[in-house]
């Protein structure tokens, strides 16, 4: 465990904290047990109770304290649960992190209904119930912070036949990071934080599972190529991002799209 301890006591939600089969560590994993080396109690939300309990597993190895929830986000029904168990659980939330998403390389012209819907409920709508439910929370423990994993799919094209329905919940998750900062941010009213942290060209077994639905094998095109610094990145990059927003390094930092991509957006061409 880190020794600086930057969130020893406090209890941060994960929502996706499980990760997929593949090479490397999913974002969502490597978040949770960057903050539970920081001191948080973590609570792993996934809809996959293996990989949440993978997670688990790993964050007690290294002596960190953890819990599991299994939920649908699809499911509108069951995210205040989520919230409603944490606090009987912990007692207290300080941290949320709306970080489950489906990814789908699908372009704007063979978007099914049903997966847009799909795409939205889980990407969009639970994170902004789960905000919803968890305002109340981190305001009764003297303020916090939020982080919505978006994307650079929301703020460049993708190539390819695109993936429009992944990038308007992105964008979304943007419009709502803006409204609630300036609504709860005040110190003495509700003293909660809240930004985007939105990766780019990210090493992870789901964007190695993204490549194949679309015929590619990880591994066949240099993908660092797109980036200014000429290499990709990994979940834990955007977990040390996460860790610095989130925790007091962070303090005045709210409202805010913080790109993680190596410079992808900036680029000229």
């Amino acid at each position: 465990m880190a020794e600086s301890g930057k969130l020893e006591g406090q209890v941060a939600i994960v929502t996706g904290a499980g990760s997929q089969e593949g090479d490397g560590y999913g974002i969502g994993k490597a978040i949770a047990l960057t903050l539970a080396r920081e001191g948080a109690a973590v609570v792993l939300v996934d809809q996959f109770e293996d990989r949440a309990n993978a997670t688990l597993e790993e964050v007690e190895r290294e002596g960190g304290k953890g819990s599991v929830i299994v939920a649908d986000l699809s499911d509108r029904s069951s995210i205040k649960g989520i919230v409603d168990e944490t606090l009987s659980r912990h007692g207290r939330l300080d941290i949320l992190v709306n970080n489950a998403a489906i990814s789908a390389t699908v372009s704007l012209l063979d978007t099914t209904p049903e997966l847009y819907d799909k795409v939205i409920a889980v990407n969009l709508t639970a994170p902004f119930f789960l905000t919803q439910a968890a305002i109340p929370a981190l305001e009764a423990s003297g303020g916090g912070a939020i982080v919505h994993i978006t994307s650079i799919a929301a703020t460049r094209g993708t190539g390819g036949t695109g993936q429009a329905a992944y990038a308007a919940s992105k964008s979304g998750l943007f419009g709502l990071m803006i409204d609630n900062a300036d609504v709860y941010g005040k110190l003495g009213e509700k003293g909660i934080r809240i930004n985007c942290i939105s990766p780019g060209i990210v090493d992870t077994p789901m964007r190695q599972s993204a490549m194949r639905q679309v015929g590619l094998e990880p591994g066949s095109i240099n993908l660092g190529e797109k980036t200014s610094l000429g290499f990709e990145g990994d979940a834990w990059d955007i977990a040390r991002a996460v860790l610095f927003v989130a925790g007091p390094d962070g303090r005045f930092v709210s409202g805010v799209h913080i790109p993680i991509d190596g410079g992808t957006t900036a680029r000229s061409h």
